[in-house]
Order: structure tokens, then sequence, then C-alpha cells
């Protein structure tokens, strides 16, 4: 078994585009290799700033042979059809063989074909895979015609170490490439994926990006640790260093430390936005230091001391311009800056951003009681939420919004409350993420996903397959998690149609006409589905709650849906919820034979066996208990109230025929069995329970 080893060599890749661009090239390949006839036993790709490489091991050194038999014309078909036949598959008519079946004698052919050699698909699969290569903005140079992410340099590939011979845009394919930029010269001679990775190790090149990602964080924290501090870990910024450089090499860096009288969260963003680099806390205080961590793709001379001053000189501009923002933000108050909002567009159908706030004072207004928060309090929040929008700290870095707004807050006089609403209105913006337990911030951050909800609803702008573009999916989820991690009781359908009225009092009354509250806890459903199935729970229960109607409370359909779980876990459970379906099945068939329903009163005095005497009585009482138990909100009780109908079901349909040859007592008998329908409909649609 051989080995494909495939390197593209080029001009600096992107580091975002890397790891989508290696797992591509890995899936382009392999697949093309399988649907050519050849099999492998495994595949690793990567991706450095210059190249990307593919392996592909134990790989057959040629495709499978085929065999195919068609199937031909009649042997007493027209002449023109049997030559057609005979040019199709390239065979001459006594190479034909003859088969009987209940239409006649016909014509088969067997077709053999040899399999291909593997190099033989290699080199017209490679060509083909870079030049239709799925980069999102390739680019064409000099006067070739080839796209690709950057000006591609060189190819080597080789199959069991030997060269595979193509062309691509006049870039011969073959065994060569080279090392780092600058610590390597000359060029390097491979033949499989292990000694090209060790000669490129010895040439500076780590082609693993997990290992470079490791080589930083460990010598970051080492480095770290030995001057008392803590690296502060940043994920995505790690992964994004790792792709900037072949040869990571950690140095520390240093800033005036009158500085760090900008908030900490300013500092570490414009370090990390404009210089990529790591910011470091003191480890004893827990403070950021006026330390940082950068990293070079070579080791100098100096030890690197030329890389670090040139890194120190324009950190410290960029702290500059953070710092003056921040000093002239602090001049002009939060609401001196909403009459600017009124020139932001929120969206060009629902108005400005200071509309905006207009409308999210009234959700706080409808929402504050539900959250037990201070109104007054909870309308100001609202009110200066989106200000922030407008300082010179937000503008530079948008991601900072909320969090500037708080700090923006508390320095004019704010209450606490209020500069904790502005900071976490937003949130949650992820699964990870925390959600606001204050009761204002809680208030103000309902109010500011309803109304996005509410709005792109009002203009049927909806979520539609994958796409997503105003993150509508992400603002129903926040919502769940708010009500359901907060107790809240929040009546969906309700709260909906008084956001609408705020839309209409400022866009007229026409706006929105064919918005729908069900349609939009329709929406609320299938998001609260996809969150209680990541905690475990299951999407046909939430269904049969739903079903009941009139249900958009989502507090009190999670209640529901935990306490049918529970009873369905229970042997009553599970056997009453195989009564309740038998009952429906028997009811649907002889309902639609009848063509009729059998919703009417079970007459009592036509009860004559004693099994469905006790069924009845067991229902009545059952169904009171639900109802009384579900007017306190006590789910668990009306679960249990309506688990005392399995043995009474189970005895009804042991001892009582249901299809009397009696007409008077078949009605009867199929009307007490829609009372076992209604009686489990209390607490939930049976039928749409699975199982």
């Amino acid at each position: 078994m051989a080995e494909l080893l495939l390197e593209l060599f080029s001009e600096e890749i992107p580091a975002r585009l890397q790891a989508k661009a290696a797992d591509d090239l890995k899936s382009l390949i392999t697949n093309g290799l399988v649907e050519a006839g050849l099999t492998y036993e495994g595949a690793q790709a990567h991706a450095t700033p210059r190249r990307l490489v593919l392996s592909v091991e134990g790989l057959n050194s040629k495709a499978a042979d085929t065999r195919e038999e068609r199937k031909g014309p009649r042997v007493d078909a027209p002449q023109a059809a049997i030559d057609g036949f005979l040019k199709s598959t390239g065979l001459s008519l006594d190479h034909l063989s003859k088969q009987d079946d209940k239409k006649g004698q016909f014509y088969v052919a067997v077709i053999k074909k040899d399999g291909r050699a593997a190099t033989e698909i290699i080199a017209a699969l490679v060509p083909e895979v870079i030049r239709k290569f799925p980069w999102g903005k390739p680019m064409r140079w000099g006067a070739g015609s080839l796209r690709w992410v950057r000006p591609l340099h060189s190819i080597i590939c080789t199959f069991d170490g030997e060269t595979v011979a193509f062309d691509v845009d006049g870039i011969r394919s073959g065994n060569s490439t080279r090392g780092h930029r600058f610590m390597s010269k000359g060029a390097i001679n491979v033949r499989r994926f292990e000694d090209y990775a060790d000669k490129l190790h010895k040439a500076h090149v780590t082609v693993d990006a997990n290992a470079r990602a490791e080589t930083i964080r460990h010598d970051a924290r080492t480095l770290a640790m030995a001057q008392g501090m803590e690296l502060i870990e940043d994920e995505g910024l790690l992964r994004e260093v790792a792709g900037l450089v072949e040869w990571p090499v950690v140095l520390m860096g240093e800033f005036d430390p009158a500085f760090l009288d900008v908030p900490p969260e300013v500092i570490i963003t414009t370090i990390k936005n404009n210089q990529k680099c790591f910011c470091l806390r003191d480890a004893k205080t827990g403070k950021l230091a006026n330390r940082y961590l950068l990293v070079s793709n070579i080791i100098a001379k100096d030890g690197g001391k030329e890389i670090v001053r040139g890194n120190n000189k324009v950190i410290a501009a960029r702290l500059s311009d953070a710092k003056f923002f921040w000093d002239q933000d602090r001049k002009v108050k939060l609401e001196a800056l909403l009459p600017k909002l009124e020139n932001v567009t929120f969206h060009a159908a629902l108005g400005s951003q200071g509309q905006r706030i207009a409308r999210l004072e009234g959700w706080a207004n409808d929402i504050a009681r539900t959250c037990r928060a201070d109104k007054s309090l909870a309308q100001t929040a609202a009110r200066l939420a989106k200000a922030d929008l407008k300082t010179g700290v937000v503008e530079e870095f948008p991601e900072l919004q909320g969090l500037m707004g708080k700090y923006y807050a508390l320095l004019e006089g704010q209450p606490e409350q209020v500069a904790q609403a502005i900071q976490d209105h937003y949130k949650p913006q992820g699964p990870s993420d925390r959600v606001p337990s204050e009761p204002v911030a809680m208030t103000v951050a309902l109010a500011e996903k309803f109304d996005t909800l509410v709005g792109f609803w009002a203009i049927d702008e909806k979520p539609t397959g994958s796409k997503d573009p105003f993150a509508l999916r992400r603002a129903a989820l926040g919502v769940i998690r708010i009500i359901l991690e907060n107790n809240l009781r929040v009546h969906v359908k309700e709260l909906a149609k008084k956001g609408l009225q705020l839309y209409q009092n400022q866009h007229g009354t026409t706006f929105g006409k064919d918005f729908s509250a069900d349609d939009l806890l329709s929406f609320f459903a299938d998001r609260l589905k996809v969150y209680l199935k990541d905690q475990g729970a299951r999407h046909d229960l939430i269904d049969a709650v739903f079903s009941l109607g009139g249900q958009d409370d989502l507090l009190m359909v999670v209640k529901r849906v935990d306490a049918l779980s529970k009873l369905l876990e229970t042997d009553d459970g599970k056997n009453l919820l195989a009564g309740v379906k038998r009952a429906a099945n028997i009811l649907r068939i002889e309902e639609k034979k009848d063509n009729t329903t059998y919703s009417g009163d079970v007459h009592p005095a036509q009860l004559i066996k004693g099994e469905e005497k006790a069924l009845h009585s067991a229902i009545t009482a059952s169904s009171a208990q639900a109802r009384k138990a579900i007017e306190h909100e006590d789910f668990e009780a009306a679960m249990k109230a309506i688990a005392k109908l399995r043995a009474p079901v189970d005895d009804f349909f042991e001892g009582v025929t249901v299809n009397d040859k009696d007409q008077t007592f078949r009605t009867n008998r199929l009307r007490l069995l829609n009372r076992i329908r209604e009686a489990c409909s209390e607490v939930a649609d049976f039928s749409r329970i699975e199982g």
C-alpha cells in the first residue's frame, strides 16, 4: 500500500481560511480517489501560512477492474438497433451472448475494464481540484489563468515516493519545496510525509497547526509565569496567531503603566485587534499588567529585542488612540448622545435606533412587572442601552458595546442596576454566554430580543433553512434561557401583540397587518425543542404539550414537559400511553367507518359490565383531580391523577368488547374511549407522543 503526498506552496494564506482550506483539500482529493475506484486507509491535512499539505495513506496502486453486464435489444430487433448497441459497447456481434426472458431472446454485452493506475488517476484529479478549489475570493496574477487565494509557486505530488507528473498553468509538479522564508535556504527534496515533516521541521517549519498552537500556549504560559504573571487565555486569538507563523517564537513586550487607567477590556481589545498579541494579568492581584506577549515568526539574532521594540512602539500609538477616545467619551453624558441615534438605521423597514429606543422603553414598561423590576429604573436602562453606539471607543471597537455603556453610566452616577442592564441587555449571545439575572437587566434583555423578533416577523423577514442573517434564532433562544433560568412567567403571544402596537404607534396601523402571534409562538416552540433536546428532553413531549393550544407560557410548558417525562418513565405511564393510543386508534377507525364522531356524553345506565363502569368512574375522578392540580400549576400531581387510569384502562380492554353487536352498547363504549382521550388531554396530547 502506497502514500500520496501533496503540498500546494504559495504566498501567505490568510489565517482565517487555512483550516477550512485544509479540510476542503482533504475531502476533494479523497472523494475523487474513491470515485475513481481507489481505496485508502487514512488521510491527514495540514495548513501553514504558506502551504496546504495532504497525506493519504494506504492507497492501492491501481483501481479495481470492473465488469459491467449490459442488456441490449432483442435478437430479432431491427439491424439499426443492434448496430447502435454494438457502437455504444465497443464490441462486435460475436462478443455478445444471448439470454432468454419472458419477452424473448436478448443480446447481452459483458464489458470488462482494467482499473486505471493510481498515478494516472492522481495526475488527472489533482489539477482539476486545484483549478476548481473553493476559495471564497481567489486572485489571478501574471499572465496565467489560474485563480488561487494567493500566487501559487510550486506543487509537490508524490505517490509511493515517486513524483506524479502534471502541469497546472505552467507550474509543474515535483518533489521539491522550501522551508522557512527567513531561516532556511535552498530546495528541500522529499518522498513521503514522514521525511517531509521531518525535513521541514529542521528547516524551521512546523506543519501541524495544532502543534504550533500548543507551542505558543506552552511558551506563553511559561514566560508569563517566570515574570509572576498569568496569560489571559484567548482560544480564538491562539488559533489565529498559529496561522500567522510557521515557527512560533513567543516574546514579551510592555507598555506605559499610565495606560492602565483605561478600562482593561479596551486595552485587551486594542492589543488583540491591532497587533494580535496576548495580554497578561498580575498573578497575585489578578489585575491587568502592563506587559503583553507577541508571537514572532523568526528566531532573531538579538533575542527579539528589535522586534519587541517595534511592537511596543505600535502598541503605544494604538493605546494612545484608545485613551483619547476614552477621555473624550467621558466628557459627554449618555443622554446627550441619544439624538445622534435618530440618524442611525436599525433596519430600513423598522426605523432608526432612536425609534427603537422609544420602543424599548415601552417594552420595559410592559415587562418590568414580570421580572419584578423597578419600572423607572428599567425604562431608564432601556433608554440608555444603545447610547454607547455613538461613543468613540465603541465606534472603534463595536464588540465592546454594552460594556462601555456600563462604564460611562457608572461614571455619570447612574444606579448600579441601570449600568448592569446596559451591559447585559445583549446577553446571552450564545449557548455558553451567561444569562442576565438582575431584574432590570432581565427586563431590558427581554425587551431588546422581543423587539427584534416582533419587528422582523412583522415585515416577514424570518429565518429560512440555514439562513438567519438577523440572528433571530439566537434571539429566541436568548428569550427562552432568560425565562427558564430565572423562572419568569411570560405569555409570549400577549406580549408580542403589545410589541406590535409599539411598532404601529410609530409606523401606522397597517404596519405588520399580516403579523401572526401564533406563527411567532410556533418559532419559539421549535427553538424550545432545540434547547430542551440539548438538555436531554424529548421533542415529541414538547409537541404533546404545545398542541393543547393556548400554551404560550414557556415556563409552564417546560414544567408540563418535565412532569410528562417523569410519568412516561414509570410503568404506569408507559402502559397508560399504550392504552390511550389503542383507544385513539379504535376511535379513528370507527369514526372514519361511521362518518361521525363519538364525542357525546356517556350514559351510565348503558354501562353493563363492571370494567366499563369502573373505567367511567376512574375517568370522572381523574379528570377532576387533574384539572384541579393544573389550576394550582401542580403538573406532577396532574400526571399522577391521570396515571391512575392505567389499571382501569387495561381492565376495560381485557374484559369488554367495544364493537358490541348491540349498537347502543357500541356507541356508548366508543364515547367512553373518547372520554379516555379527553381525560388525558387535560395534561397533554398523547397522540403526539412517540412509542
